[in-house]
């Protein structure tokens, strides 16, 4: 990994690049709270319709509980469990959570058989979770709130049928707010960060203004946390940005 510090965006905010210092494959320790989380999503979710096993996992086992869409939650939720077993590599006196678990949500129509996700228009989500869950404790670093994190160096659409090559993690904002944080005991507290797929432009605009500002221009064209793969390219110049 490395961290340079005079490496900084517009922003003033630390741009870290991971072209090396991966760990090494390591065996991974059992999930210490894939009961707790379990009842965490069907509690404020809805009920678990499916968990997607690894078979062999790297350092972290991680595993992703879908929700199948519901009145209440009219999307399909995916969320890992497994991240939070370790603690992340977070700055001393940041005040960020050192426990993390991620998720994303998909539109109704998403195809989320096991036949389908042989198809990577379809299983890039699952994939992504995957990837982003293991990362920081492969990296020795960690993820947060408004982190962005390309599809790759150079970054690459996340499948044929769209443009969108990156992602920022956000608090989800389609779920209810009691489920984003569940606690485990007085010295363990989990959180659940949503990942939110970004084009170039956006990533490059929250580089240079912020994640604050980009999050003004979501609201502003109503960019929601759910999944869209066509959706309208908020930093493009046709909407007056730079």
């Amino acid at each position: 990994m490395s961290n340079d510090d005079n490496n900084v965006s517009k922003s003033g905010a630390k741009i870290f690049t991971y072209t090396d210092g991966e760990k090494e494959w390591e065996a991974a320790h059992g999930e210490e709270c894939i009961e707790e989380i379990s009842d965490h999503i069907e509690r404020h979710i809805g009920e678990i319709h499916l968990v997607y096993h690894e078979l062999v996992s790297d350092t972290v086992h991680i595993d992703v509980h879908h929700v199948a869409p519901t009145n209440e939650c009219p999307f399909h939720t995916l969320i890992t469990s497994g991240m939070s077993d370790l603690p992340m590599a977070v700055p001393e006196d940041s005040g960020m959570p050192k426990h993390l678990e991620l998720m994303i949500l998909l539109p109704k129509n998403w195809k989320i058989s096991q036949e389908d996700f042989q198809n990577e228009q379809w299983y890039w989500p699952v994939r992504t979770l995957k990837f982003l869950a293991r990362f920081p404790h492969k990296y020795d670093t960690w993820l947060g709130y408004g982190h962005t994190i390309p599809n790759g160096n150079p970054a690459e659409p996340y499948a044929e049928n769209t443009r969108l090559n990156g992602a920022i993690l956000l608090p989800p904002v389609s779920v209810p707010r009691e489920f984003l944080t569940l606690e485990i005991d007085k010295d363990k507290t989990i959180e659940f960060n949503c990942i939110v797929p970004l084009y170039e432009e956006e990533m490059n605009y929250k580089l240079d203004k912020g994640s604050d500002a980009l999050l003004d221009k979501f609201d502003k064209h109503g960019v929601s946390d759910v999944v869209d793969i066509k959706r309208k390219n908020i930093a493009k110049k046709r909407f007056g940005l730079f």
